[in-house]
């Protein structure tokens, strides 16, 4: 697979998203077919895998993690991200998001960053971290405070990049006079636009973009026409029954688009993303071999500038129903 760079870590343009895997996610699974789905995207070549010590019960997500890739630990670009499973007895703080339940409870102070990796090096069955993102900034703390915090797990060896989740221009731009940042990680996505001073600040200060929910949570797949019982989707209003109708609706043009072009929807979604910027690199997560397949292909894609043209046209008229997030 093409690979793009961020900051001084090169990765393959599409990885893997391993928050799918988890209970309580998009409804059930079980280990079996959380693992086959894993070693598929590691043989696609989706080998920059993305986690986080948040994703399912007591670390289910990074322990799985773990399990798959330890015989193949020396191809994979392991990434995970700390702040939101917080150690017992330890406060948080409310950082709103456009789900029912309205807030995350974050906890990133200094004094507790170690732990966090401690803890996910356990999980992982791993000596370092490829890739270690806060996964919410801290509205409490500074986050030049956690990314100096960071910076020693780096010049201890624990980690080897420093990456950031879910931050602001400004935000990036304290983090990276502290220590230089390899990534930042944010929704972005045909139905979900990166902030374009995000994007002026990661590409001046040489920041890559990974790109979170880059099928807009599998709407962009076209195939979303309800939800399953336990899916998490339920508390997003973009999928709530009429919005998620009209949605569809609305999408119907680039549903259109994809099919002239002998590719699926998925496909148009992440190659339009992968067209956006040289250092954007996707982490869609399916629990489908074949999906997975589909989705890795979508790398080797290239546009035409008339497509990206009717494309954003397309999406110009597309209003999204469910409010601005999620």
């Amino acid at each position: 697979m093409r690979t793009r760079e961020l900051g001084a870590l090169k990765v393959p343009a599409i990885g893997y998203g391993a928050m799918v895997l988890s209970p309580g996610m998009y409804g059930e699974v079980d280990e079996a077919q959380a693992e086959r789905a894993l070693r598929a995207a590691l043989d696609a070549g989706a080998v920059h895998v993305d986690t986080s010590d948040a994703y399912g019960p007591g670390g289910h997500n990074e322990r799985l993690v773990g399990r798959v890739i330890k015989e193949r630990r020396d191809e994979v670009v392991l990434a995970t991200k700390f702040g939101l499973a917080i150690p017992e007895g330890e406060a948080g703080r409310s950082f709103p998001v456009g789900y029912a339940y309205g807030e995350l409870r974050v906890n990133a102070e200094p004094r507790l960053v170690r732990g966090y990796a401690e803890r996910s090096l356990r999980n992982l069955g791993a000596d370092v971290i490829d890739l270690y993102y806060a996964h919410y900034p801290d509205p409490d703390v500074p986050i030049e405070e956690t990314v100096g915090a960071m910076a020693e797990l780096v010049r201890d060896g624990l980690v080897r990049h420093v990456g950031l989740s879910n931050v602001t221009a400004a935000q990036l731009r304290a983090a990276h006079a502290v220590h230089p940042v390899a990534a930042v990680q944010n929704e972005w996505s045909m139905w979900r636009p990166v902030d374009a001073d995000l994007l002026a600040a990661a590409r001046e200060l040489g920041v890559g973009i990974v790109a979170w929910s880059p099928l807009g949570s599998g709407f962009l797949t076209g195939a979303v026409q309800e939800l399953g019982k336990g899916d998490f989707r339920h508390n997003a209003p973009r999928f709530q029954a009429g919005n998620l109708a009209a949605n569809n609706d609305r999408y119907a043009p680039i549903r259109a688009l994809a099919a002239r072009l002998g590719i699926t929807p998925a496909q148009l979604a992440l190659a339009w993303l992968l067209h956006q910027d040289e250092h954007v690199v996707a982490i869609p997560g399916s629990r489908t071999p074949a999906h997975i397949e589909e989705n890795t292909a979508a790398a080797d894609l290239t546009l035409h500038p008339d497509t990206l043209a009717r494309v954003d046209e397309a999406l110009s008229a597309f209003e999204v129903s469910g409010g601005t997030l999620l």
